[in-house]
């Protein structure tokens, strides 16, 4: 059987392979208008799927043009932020290379999340139209109930013992969709894709939690820089396709 799987992200107990070369940072930035604000649970899931969209993007291996960069991003340590944008900054954020991906309107009433993921780039080369977009300010809520969960679905299991703001949140569900996809196989990867990587994110009872803790499934352990505790488990990726 295979090793469970888990990442300590940010720093710690790294091989020394990992650590060599400028540290490379994924930028994901969610649109946040005045009046309209995402759904916790829309965001959550938008951001996991925009991770995965650029993982699996054609532009992101072999010898597509940001190859490189995601090469070297994930050959370190796996590394995101969140950032939020309004108006003329969604504007440029959206004339940057990236992909958008929109959201299902889950938890909400009335908005849909929309998520811009870009090409890593080194932590002192993020263009200066995402370097100066605000990290607070992040912090959403669901508004309508949230449905049940579909049979099959990959489900992001949030633990039930940890507080985070949203913008925390949606890149550790992203570092845990990126470790559900690596777990893969090739055949699972295309199936995801397929299903245009169908996903939902809920937060798991504290015996829940405690089970899946047990299982073998991909689960990201944070290196505490920022928001929690070093070592803290923050998300489990439960895909129907990996073993338990």
């Amino acid at each position: 059987m295979p090793k469970k799987i888990q990442v300590l992200l940010h720093g710690a107990n790294l091989q020394p392979w990992q650590t060599r070369g400028v540290e490379q940072v994924l930028t994901l930035v969610v649109r946040v208008e005045k009046k309209t604000r995402p759904s916790q649970t829309d965001a959550l899931e938008t951001a996991a799927r925009a991770v995965l969209a650029i993982l699996a993007d054609e532009r992101s291996y072999g010898e597509g043009e940001w190859a490189p960069a995601m090469a070297a991003w994930q050959d370190n340590r796996i590394r995101k932020i969140t950032k939020r944008a309004r108006g003329i900054e969604w504007r440029r954020a959206e004339a940057l290379p990236g992909i958008t991906v929109r959201g299902t309107g889950v938890g909400s009433l009335e908005a849909v999340a929309e998520v811009r993921v870009f090409p890593p780039t080194g932590v002192d080369d993020v263009p200066p139209e995402l370097f100066k977009l605000q990290v607070t300010g992040t912090d959403f809520e669901d508004t309508a109930d949230l449905p049940p969960l579909e049979p099959r679905v990959p489900v992001l299991w949030l633990s039930p013992t940890l507080e985070m703001s949203s913008g925390k949140a949606m890149a550790q569900c992203g570092h845990a969709a990126q470790l559900a996809w690596w777990a893969l196989s090739s055949a699972g990867r295309k199936e995801w894709a397929a299903a245009d990587f169908a996903l939902a994110v809920r937060t798991a009872g504290r015996a829940q939690w405690q089970e899946l803790l047990a299982t073998r499934l991909p689960v990201v352990q944070d290196a505490g820089f920022t928001e929690v505790a070093p070592g803290s488990r923050t998300v489990i990726a439960d895909h129907p396709l990996l073993t338990r």
